[in-house]
């Protein structure tokens, strides 16, 4: 039986931690043209407006409003300047 347990951790690392290697985080450089992208002037203003609407619209119990039109806004801007960095270093 001794035999049987030494065979069966043999083969299997006895600290997992040990083996397994610290990953780096991998970053996609899109999030990081995004992330530069959204503190562009146009996308600040874009960005505090659908704040201020869903602060708003969750302020309130019951209400039609959704914050569609703002979050298109601040979509739009954001891509836009990503297109446009992207497209510019591209060429």
């Amino acid at each position: 039986m001794v035999f049987e347990e030494k065979m069966i951790t043999n083969g299997e690392p006895e600290d997992e931690e040990e083996e397994e290697e610290e990953e780096e985080e991998m970053v996609d450089p899109l999030e990081l043209v995004r992330q530069k992208c959204e503190e562009a002037e146009n996308c600040v203003n874009t960005r505090e407006r659908l704040e201020e609407c869903e602060t708003r619209v969750g302020s309130r119990s019951s209400t039609m409003e959704d914050c569609t039109e703002e979050l298109f806004d601040f979509l739009h801007a954001r891509d836009h300047c990503v297109a446009h960095k992207l497209f510019h270093t591209v060429k």
